[in-house]
């Protein structure tokens, strides 16, 4: 599995023109930039929810 999450939309704008950000004073590359808005975001994934899904089923 790879460490960064690929977006298929920016969340701000819905613009699907998504490029990878490299912060320059960290270094770090987990984020992106969207050519729309020129917004910069981080996407991050908390977990797995295995209790809520189960309870979906049983509906």
């Amino acid at each position: 599995m790879s460490e960064r999450a690929t977006p298929f939309y920016c969340p701000y704008c819905a613009n699907e023109d998504l490029r990878p950000h490299v912060d320059e004073a960290t270094g770090s590359h987990a984020a992106w930039l969207c050519t729309g808005c020129r917004r910069v975001f981080r996407l991050k994934m908390l977990g797995l929810n295995f209790a809520a899904a189960s309870e979906v089923v049983r509906r």
